[in-house]
């Protein structure tokens, strides 16, 4: 063999790089669809719903697309609401550099999400007003699911092979004991309405103000232990998809998250929306305004319809979760159920949600930024994220991320009083 048929016969060999580049080129291919349906009923006229999908983290690229779903549930009125519905995306994605690589961009969302919620709080309070909302904000990113909430609008995922699982946490002074710890240790006081006679009644309140929840957008009227920090979890499903509910209380307040996946099981996105709500109203009646959007993350071979369509109850099922439509427990579809948990937190501390990483809180003029509202520091102006009271045991409180100080006004700070300390 000649050494020239010796060359033409040896395998080609492909750079590292350029195979991780169709790895990635496959993954943008293989992104999940998405089915949607929305549903609601109104009593008030304060609840609101945000669907977006046509999203794109860089502006004319559809390969970097996403969707937005939120639900809002306004009280003291409806003021609230609206301003977090059509600003709260805004401020989340101006926090996040444009441009920035899905992976930098995934792994940055829940800082960003802190960030704006707290943003928006501080935006609407300016107006003066008190009205105030709960906000449940849901990013999905092919099969990465990033959740931010405040209140009690709650996103649950319904995935095969796995219990209905929560992806936020309610904020209600009556269920969360280390949400009443943290408000009582920031001044507030947590009790029951007293009637005539010191009867007390109805669900645990925080005073003053006498609202039921802990954590919130606006609400400029219930001091400073009411704080708009989210709670923020980020998953990644595996292949098989899943369904997410996302609802305002008239559906929690009237079904657990297991039965409201119950109610719609087997249903199309649509029809399972509605669904949802139908039952509430049949368990509890319009007490509340009723506000549910179901969300189908679909995978792509379950796309194509099989030769011989079966039975209307297991197409969905198979359609939703590429299982064998007859329910099959094997241990290779149970290992495809599997969810990854990427990122949780709920310390309503800022010092903690924004303190981590390498961020110094520098901006592109030279100047020191605000964290959260990105506004330029001069030098003295901002406050440490790590500076907590004069017991704080941090020994880094010059260090960034920084606050302006109507930002850190808003902090919440479990008992704590800033410091004064601020950019050297």
């Amino acid at each position: 063999m000649s050494s020239r048929e010796g060359k033409r016969n040896q395998p080609k060999l492909v750079p590292l790089a350029d195979l991780i580049g169709r790895e990635r080129k496959n993954e943008k291919l293989q992104k999940p669809s998405l089915k949607y349906g929305c549903a609601a009923q109104s009593k008030k006229g304060e609840d609101y719903y945000l669907i977006r999908t046509d999203c794109e983290r860089i502006p004319g690229n559809a390969l970097s697309s996403f969707s937005v779903f939120a639900v809002f549930d306004g009280h003291n009125g409806n003021a609230a609401a609206i301003f977090a519905l059509e600003n709260l995306l805004d401020h989340v994605m101006g926090l996040i550099p444009c441009g920035t690589g899905r992976e930098d961009w995934l792994q940055a969302l829940p800082r960003a999400l802190v960030a704006g919620f707290v943003k928006t709080d501080k935006e609407f309070q300016r107006r003066g007003e008190t009205s105030g909302t709960t906000a449940t904000f849901v990013i999905v990113d092919g099969w990465t699911v990033t959740v931010a909430s405040v209140g009690d609008s709650r996103c649950v995922l319904d995935t095969q092979g796995a219990p209905v699982a929560n992806l936020t946490v309610d904020h209600r002074l009556e269920d969360n004991v280390e949400e009443r710890e943290r408000v009582v240790a920031s001044g507030g006081e947590v009790g029951r309405l007293s009637i005539y006679g010191g009867v007390e009644i109805g669900p645990l309140r925080c005073w003053p103000g006498g609202l039921c929840l802990s954590r919130s957008i606006g609400d400029n009227d219930v001091g400073e232990f009411i704080v708009p920090v989210p709670h923020v979890k980020q998953v990644k499903l595996s292949d098989v998809g899943g369904r997410l509910i996302i609802a305002s209380d008239g559906i929690w307040d009237a079904m657990s998250s297991g039965t409201a996946a119950k109610a719609c099981e087997d249903l199309p996105a649509e029809l399972a929306a509605t669904q949802v709500v139908k039952e509430a109203l049949r368990m509890r009646g319009l007490r509340d305004d009723t506000t549910c959007i179901v969300v189908d993350i679909i995978p792509p071979d379950n796309l194509v319809t099989p030769s011989t369509p079966p039975k209307k109850h297991d197409k969905l099922r198979a359609l939703l979760y590429r299982c064998n439509p007859r329910g099959s427990s094997s241990k290779s579809s149970k290992k495809l159920s599997a969810v990854e948990e990427l990122f949780e937190e709920g310390s309503a501390m800022l010092a903690k949600r924004l303190g981590a990483g390498d961020s110094s809180g520098q901006s592109t003029s030279g100047l020191f930024a605000c964290v959260v509202c990105q506004v330029d520091l001069a030098p003295s102006e901002g406050i440490s994220v790590h500076a907590g009271s004069i017991f704080s045991t941090s020994s880094k409180p010059w260090q960034g991320p920084f606050l302006c100080a109507d930002c850190r006004d808003k902090e919440a700070m479990e008992g704590k009083q800033p410091s004064g300390i601020r950019v050297p």
